[in-house]
């Protein structure tokens, strides 16, 4: 009876049913029995959460970095939401580098990335979430890899990028961030630290204090970083990367934005070949093709054409006047490419965000809405002299 009507009730609420509908009366307890024996419900401890064996540490320092991003009220009601990125080495709990952005992004692990790289050399892998920064889970088939423009950059390097199934995987990060949530909120508390330009160059003295109490030594001695390579250019490979075709008129087209190649002999051989879009994350942007960095003019197709003067003929007016309240509800290319890069932390580029025009009431564009006046009697249109014409017609 109960696998037929109550197989997916617990023990105390089919017994209830049971008493109720049936009038079948047996101990919750009971019952709770006969069911587990049927396979209709299971213990407290069979529906405990599956255990996260823990993980041995790596031997070496450098072997294993864990990286994440904590975003937090780190200034409290001092200054704006940010994040902070967090490098931890796996072996010691040393805490690497950390460094305050606005967000999570391409552009902000890059460069932290490139001062941790400086500052201790390679490390044999990083350990991660399956952020979209680490992880592409929409492969495309014109790429085909599923590698990041991060990942790209830390294979350049031969560093691995290894993303976790579960956040319990990357635990010693996670159980850092919360410290670094509890002390370094207090601590720029206590020095009255409100910026992310104020945190960052507090960040290095407290990593200091934090690793004297928290850090460990490791069980092999060794550093596994390595140093850079002869070849290896951090601002060269720390790049976002795309390829565009170049028209017959020296033109190529990036996020919204045209570019047009200065006419040079080299640019002339590139018709209808593909070049690299390359751009930086202090905001710079190059076009190259085999190591030439190819001189450019940019023409933004999202930036408003702002009109000097509208002349004093009538129909010229009414007809610019027309367009602009037009474009201002209908805007054309109001956004910029989903698949870009997020800027927030480059201190300059070359593609700001238009502004979102005042809301304009298309009822109006044909000019102003005539109202109709009061009805007036017969003997209000006599005093007025208009009732013999309208008699007349």
């Amino acid at each position: 009876m109960v696998r037929e009507h109550y197989h997916d009730f617990g023990p105390t609420l089919a017994a209830e049913y049971l008493a109720e509908r049936h009038d079948v009366h047996i101990s919750r307890e009971t019952l709770r029995k006969l069911m587990i024996e049927a396979g209709l419900w299971k213990d407290r401890a069979a529906r405990r959460p599956r255990p996260y064996q823990p993980r041995y540490r790596r031997d070496c320092r450098g072997e294993l970095v864990q990286i994440d991003g904590s975003k937090h009220w780190w200034f409290e009601d001092r200054g704006p939401q940010c994040t902070l990125l967090v490098y931890i080495d796996d072996a010691t709990s040393e805490l690497m580098h950390l460094q305050m952005v606005e967000s999570e992004s391409t552009f902000s692990y890059m460069e932290a990335t490139r001062e941790y790289i400086e500052r201790h050399g390679k490390p044999v892998a990083f350990y991660s979430d399956q952020h979209s920064v680490f992880r592409n889970s929409r492969a495309s088939a014109a790429r085909g890899d599923g590698m990041t423009h991060f990942g790209r950059a830390l294979d350049a390097l031969n560093i691995e990028i290894i993303c976790a199934n579960s956040p319990q995987a990357k635990g010693r990060v996670e159980r850092a961030n919360g410290t670094l949530q509890d002390r370094l909120v207090k601590a720029m508390r206590l020095e009255g630290i409100s910026s992310i330009e104020e945190a960052n160059a507090f960040l290095p003295g407290y990593m200091v204090r934090h690793n004297a109490r928290f850090a460990r030594p490791a069980f092999d001695s060794r550093d596994l970083h390595r140093p850079l390579a002869l070849h290896d250019d951090l601002r060269a490979i720390m790049v976002w990367r795309e390829q565009r075709t170049v028209t017959a008129a020296l033109t190529l087209h990036y996020n919204k934005a045209m570019f047009i190649l200065e006419p040079t002999e080299i640019a002339r051989e590139l018709v209808r070949k593909r070049v690299m879009v390359c751009e930086y994350p202090d905001g710079r942007l190059e076009i190259q093709h085999e190591g030439h960095v190819l001189p450019y003019r940019q023409f933004d197709k999202m930036r408003q054409v702002k009109q000097p003067a509208i002349v004093e003929n009538r129909h010229l007016d009414a007809a610019l006047l027309l367009a602009k309240q037009i474009q201002a509800i209908a805007p054309h290319h109001r956004q910029r490419n989903n698949n870009a890069p997020a800027r927030r932390d480059q201190p300059t580029h070359l593609f700001p965000e238009p502004e979102v025009p005042a809301k304009i009431d298309g009822r109006r564009l044909g000019g102003a809405k005539l109202k109709r006046g009061p009805r007036l009697s017969q003997a209000e249109l006599r005093a007025r002299g208009t009732l013999e014409f309208v008699k007349a017609r």
